[in-house]
């Protein structure tokens, strides 16, 4: 039987790393089905366009997971698949937390075949054998006798065959224009391909905020794969990456990294002892972050961007939602002691709580400003169904759009803030959002780390452009045009120094070569030394340049 995992397009921007759960079902899925796979985050599809494509492919069930923001769009594909004959069950966060409303038992039509309600690893192959036979049941739900949840452990994870899958849809070099990548060569950037790959090492978070899905999905208790597990899979990335001379960077996608610090800390020794090193990004909270020894492990082993809610600078609004563990006055400590191994952080803010008053985003950004640089995301409180938050605003009736999800509006409230109106809130979000993503900041930001090396401060500047798309339009040419147009400056000296960086490097390999040390040997005289042009103090470092994906 023909099998496809599908993930709608999220509804905000393009996204080219893969959500993890496409390829661990894909391994679940026994032998004798064959798989495939679409994002349409990075392989952007129509209705027609899947509907064509199922009846050529001869697909019998189609698997889609969905997060809040994309039911709507993964609605209508459902339909769309339906209307082909194929069999559908749907999944994910959304699905898990409104089972009823996919399968037409409230007011919305009917739209899948099968829910899949929470983790599905254990049951997966279960819903792929009723399909076969023609028997899908309308509900799934590993449980025990007493109905409570089945948690599959991560003792013996899935062998997920990275060497073997197609992963063209996700190669961020080929979203680059032919002259980007050209400019990317003459600074030395020769690789094939470039993936951010997901990773997972355990599962769960203790915490509980009030807005967040994740304990309701994943639980309370926290489940880990084995240091050895997850070592052997980033060697193996590690091995296809050389194997097509491209790069690799890996995104932890557990949902606290380091929430039992001595285990994150033997993990990380272990990837350092084996060299099972790749640049990496994950999500910690920061009242983690204060442990030195954990953030110098965390530098050695290859993490360079870590994901921290931050959501608010004021602490009455973060009791508010539950995330009081969060100390303002530790953020700017943390973020330096971070930026000082040269690892950068992912800033999450969020406006229209409670406590929030007029002025909020001038108070954010004065801080945000007095911080090492980093990549600031803003968005406004969202109650998604099956909160704490969600279900305390229904009982108040403050709700404006009670099911958001079905009409969704990008950066727009569904309730009213108690201090500000949503017209308020909105503003803040765009204001904040224009703030740190104007050229004067993105050159601001460069000069403050100018005694960094120079692959730090390139992704500094690319990934500040690429986050920008987060709330800006900038998927065309003339887009992308405009944008590199008015960050011109720092994009012209960027390139200046990469250029000088790459010749200083091709200087230093070809002093150290077998050539020139046959030549020291015959002659008895060390080997000549090319002059290097003066370059300005602190714009390059005196380290050789290191690729970074």
């Amino acid at each position: 039987m023909n099998i496809l995992l599908y993930n709608p397009d999220n509804q905000m921007t393009r996204n080219y790393m893969p959500h993890l759960w496409m390829f661990v079902l894909k391994t679940l899925t026994p032998p004798q089905h064959k798989v495939f796979l679409i994002d349409g985050n990075a392989q952007p599809i129509s209705e027609q366009e899947m509907a064509r494509f199922i009846q050529e492919n001869e697909i019998k069930l189609v698997g889609i997971g969905a997060m809040t923001r994309m039911a709507a769009s993964a609605y209508r594909m459902a339909d769309a698949i339906r209307a082909t004959g194929a069999l559908l069950v749907m999944g994910g966060p959304h699905v898990s937390e409104v089972p009823d409303e996919p399968i037409g038992r409230t007011e919305e039509p009917r739209h899948a075949d099968a829910v899949a309600i929470g983790e599905v690893d254990d049951i997966w192959a279960d819903i792929v054998g009723d399909a076969e036979r023609g028997q899908l049941k309308e509900v799934y739900r590993h449980t025990d006798e007493s109905g409570k949840d089945i948690r599959p452990s991560l003792e013996n994870y899935p062998e997920i065959p990275w060497e073997e899958i197609d992963l063209k849809q996700f190669d961020l070099l080929g979203k680059v224009p032919a002259w980007g990548r050209y400019l990317m060569k003459r600074v030395g950037v020769d690789w094939s391909n470039l993936y951010i790959l997901p990773i997972e090492s355990g599962r769960g978070c203790p915490y509980g905020c009030d807005f967040c899905t994740v304990t309701g999905f994943f639980g309370k208790s926290i489940r880990f794969r084995s240091n050895e597990s997850v070592v052997n899979e980033l060697l193996r990335l590690k091995a296809r990456a050389a194997s097509e001379k491209g790069k690799v960077g890996v995104f932890f996608i557990d949902d606290n990294f380091a929430i039992n610090i001595k285990r994150t800390k033997s993990l990380l020794r272990d990837m350092i002892a084996q060299d099972a090193t790749l640049p990496w990004v994950a999500q910690i909270s920061m009242n983690l972050l204060k442990d030195e020894e954990l953030v110098d492990l965390i530098a050695q082993s290859g993490g360079r961007w870590i994901f921290m809610g931050l959501e608010s600078i004021d602490p009455a609004s973060l009791k508010e939602v539950n995330k009081g563990f969060n100390d303002p006055q530790q953020y700017h400590a943390v973020l330096d002691r971070l930026a000082k191994r040269g690892i950068y952080a992912i800033t999450s803010f969020i406006f229209g709580m409670d406590g929030d008053r007029p002025g909020v985003a001038d108070k954010t950004l004065e801080a945000i400003d007095s911080w090492p640089p980093g990549l600031a995301v803003f968005g406004l409180l969202t109650p998604y169904p099956a909160t704490p938050l969600y279900d305390r605003l229904l009982k108040n009736k403050r709700l404006t759009r009670p099911k958001h999800w079905l009409d969704f509006r990008p950066f727009q409230m569904a309730f009213t803030p108690e201090h500000i109106s949503i017209e308020q809130a909105e503003q803040a979000v765009r204001q904040a959002w224009s703030h740190c993503y104007s050229p004067k900041a993105i050159a601001s930001a460069l000069k403050k780390i100018e005694g960094r090396p120079f692959n730090e401060r390139a992704a500094l500047f690319f990934t500040r452009l690429a986050f920008r798309g987060i709330y800006f339009p900038q998927m065309t040419l003339r887009q992308w045009l405009m944008l590199f147009f008015t960050n011109g400056p720092s994009l012209l000296r960027l390139v200046g120094e990469g250029f000088v960086a790459h010749r200083r490097q091709r200087r230093k390999q070809l002093e150290t070569s077998p050539a020139a040390e046959s030549v020291k040997q015959t002659s008895g005289a060390p080997a000549p030394v090319i002059e290097v042009e003066a370059i300005p103090a602190g714009s390059v470092s005196e380290r050789a340049v290191a690729s970074r994906s």
